[in-house]
């Protein structure tokens, strides 16, 4: 079986982002016109600030620039992160949504969305919350239970840690 281009980059860039103490997460390389554009995601259990970006973006484009892995022709490499909907795929992004509000997919044909509040190696706690007055439940779901996950954005959660934080910050 040959190697697709995905792959041999991934094997290429990979130790480098380790080094930087990320996860590489996804690579994609697409054609937009007549140009290229490889797409770089990373993240890390604590994320990434803008300056470990551009550290490992400056440390990838060195890396391709000396190797031969895009072929002739430009390309533009874009580094990021996931961002705030991103797909749960492996055991760590369960980890690191921890806290976090997630639409799951379930192979039974339901869905549900609750917060996940602890993962261990063959699942999730999870807590749906109550919809019109009800309160909320505890629900376990096993990874094998799980099609797709996806985390949701909070525009005006209540009782997260960011929100105390805020106000405890105004009080003193």
């Amino acid at each position: 079986m040959s190697t697709t281009q995905s792959e041999r980059l991934r094997e290429l860039l990979e130790p480098l982002v380790t080094s930087q103490g990320l996860d590489l997460e996804e690579i994609a390389v697409d054609s937009v016109g007549r140009k290229r554009v490889l797409s770089v995601i990373v993240d890390s259990d604590t994320g990434a600030d803008l300056d470990q970006i551009a550290d490992v973006s400056r440390a990838l484009s060195a890396k391709l620039d000396e190797s031969d892995a895009m072929g002739e022709g430009e390309y533009t490499l874009e580094v990021g992160t996931p961002g705030a909907e991103r797909a749960l795929t492996e055991h760590r992004h369960y980890v690191r949504a921890t806290g976090r509000l997630v639409k799951f997919q379930l192979h039974e044909g339901g869905e549900i969305v609750a917060r996940i509040l602890d993962v261990d190696d063959d699942g999730l706690d999870a807590e749906v919350p109550g919809v019109k007055g009800r309160k909320a439940t505890a629900r376990r779901l096993a990874f094998a239970d799980i099609d797709k996950a996806r985390v949701q954005v909070e525009f005006n959660r209540k009782d997260s840690d960011v929100n105390k934080d805020m106000k405890e910050e105004e009080e003193a």
